[in-house]
């Protein structure tokens, strides 16, 4: 192997694991022990966990008993060779990465390797610096496939509650509770402020309960007056009042077997509590205008805005219903309290009307994204929504920028700009106020606000920085943020 030049050590190389990082793992396979070690120790000074084995059989029982992100094999070995240990670390795990290391008369051999997987091959006398650089190129793939297969299952079904789209601490506990709720028959009420996802987390319950193969019905309880409401939930008979011309089939009857939401229903009349709660006692409707009652076997989702002990307190709800409908109660944090989750919010929505609306959309700038994270969302997940469907259909130059933000993000005082929070309102000031400081302060400055907007996740801050991981490492460490 030939000298190159040492460089100064570098962060430690880390793959995303579960929230958590995690070193980088090598396994170095040489028949050669003497080589194989020097392999190793060149890769262990730039951080890279290393484990060394002195041959094939020793490299196959390792693959077997572990896992690595990287193997670097030799090619020729006496016992087991390159290439069966190739095959054997992608059966193991195909998001390994393998390096096959071979002499000059065998390289028809490792071209042969790379058309059954192997990332790249290196050449004998080996130079550390071409085995470091190629070490580094793998590891960077194992962390993108795994990064993206980490996005895909959070934004397309994150633990079978397709749409519930969040990997906060307060999102996980929620899904954790709704995947106990959900196979139950229990009546749920939803709380939670308007726009947080009250009817996508019912949905969400219907479609991992016993019932998900049966109908979900939505019904807003604030939208309709007192009669209408009734006939809607009950049904009614022909003649039972003006324009009641033929026999009505209400929601009940309709989701029979399967799940009603009532949405709102702290805003629900008086008069139709009282008839709602004879229905959740008895398992029967009446139509209006009949007198003959009908079984129903319905599972009752609720949510509300409303603080219903109050209502109660106020005489504007009744106790006994209240208690009948929150057998079991979850609360919705509002995006406020989830701002770890604004970044994958927004990745899933600029997909989703991306598509809708036929946009290449490459992504969000650094200062729009730093925008939306200093806003307050007083109509939460939905306002957001919202928001970048309307970016997605103005932008015409495939990149989300503060000049494709409503009117609502304008600074105060512009005109037809409504006041609202400043970005500088998180300790960003604006662009005006950046001219004539230091380079390395606005860097800084830069670089822990982009870790805000993430939430703390270096993966996202460094690709929306347009650095690399292991740069991105260096600048915390030199400007000591945590």
């Amino acid at each position: 192997m030939t000298g190159s030049r040492e460089s100064p050590p570098s962060p430690a190389p880390v793959l995303p694991d579960a929230g958590t990082q995690k070193l980088v793992r090598v396994l170095v396979v040489d028949n050669d022990i003497v080589h194989a070690r020097t392999m190793g120790e060149g890769l262990s000074r730039l951080g890279y966990q290393c484990s060394i084995v002195g041959s094939g059989t020793e490299g196959a029982k390792k693959i077997e008993q572990e896992s690595f992100d990287v193997v670097v094999t030799d090619l020729m070995m006496n016992d087991i060779g390159g290439l069966e240990i190739l095959s054997r670390a992608k059966l193991a795990s195909p998001e390994t990465e393998v390096i096959v290391v071979t002499g000059h008369g065998t390289v028809p051999s490792a071209v042969a390797a790379m058309q059954q997987g192997a990332f790249t091959y290196l050449q004998k006398p080996l130079d550390l610096s071409h085995l470091r650089t190629a070490v580094d190129r793998a590891s960077e793939g194992v962390r993108l496939k795994r990064q993206n297969l980490e996005l895909h299952q959070r934004l397309d079904e994150k633990f079978g509650f397709e749409g519930v789209v969040g990997s906060s601490p307060q999102m996980l506990g929620l899904i954790e509770r709704l995947k106990r709720i959900a196979p139950t028959d229990a009546t749920l009420l939803i709380q939670g402020e308007t726009g947080t996802g009250k009817e996508l987390v019912a949905q969400a319950v219907h479609q991992n309960s016993p019932r998900k193969n049966k109908t979900f019905v939505a019904l807003n309880c604030a939208a309709l007056s007192e009669n209408i409401l009734e006939s809607e939930l009950f049904g009614h008979v022909r003649g039972a009042f003006t324009d009641a011309s033929s026999d009505r089939v209400g929601k009940f009857e309709y989701a029979n077997g399967g799940t009603l939401f009532l949405d709102e229903v702290g805003d629900m009349p008086m008069a139709t509590q009282i008839k709602l709660l004879r229905v959740l006692e008895s398992g029967e409707i009446t139509r209006v205008g009949s007198n003959t009652p009908v079984r129903v076997n319905v599972r009752i989702l609720s949510a509300t805005n409303r603080n219903l002990e109050e209502a109660i307190a106020a005489g504007a709800f009744r106790s006994d219903l209240y208690h009948r409908l929150k057998v079991v109660t979850i609360a919705i944090p509002s995006l406020r309290e989830r701002s770890a989750d604004l970044p994958l919010l927004i990745e899933h929505f600029i997909r989703l009307f991306s598509k809708r609306h036929g946009k290449s959309i490459k992504g969000m700038s650094l200062p729009a994204r730093m925008k939306l994270a200093a806003f307050a969302w007083p109509g939460n997940v939905r306002q957001l929504r919202n928001v970048i469907e309307s970016m997605v259909v103005v932008d015409c130059d495939e990149t989300l920028d503060v000049d494709d933000l409503p009117v609502e993000f304008e600074p105060a005082g512009a005109p037809g700009a409504a006041p609202v929070e400043e970005a500088g309102a998180a300790g960003l000031p604006g662009l005006s106020g950046l001219v004539g400081r230091p380079l390395e302060e606005i860097e800084r400055l830069f670089i822990a606000e982009t870790l805000k907007v993430t939430g703390g996740n270096r993966e996202q801050a460094a690709e929306m920085l347009g650095i690399g991981e292991r740069t991105l490492y260096r600048k915390i460490k030199e400007f000591q943020l945590s």
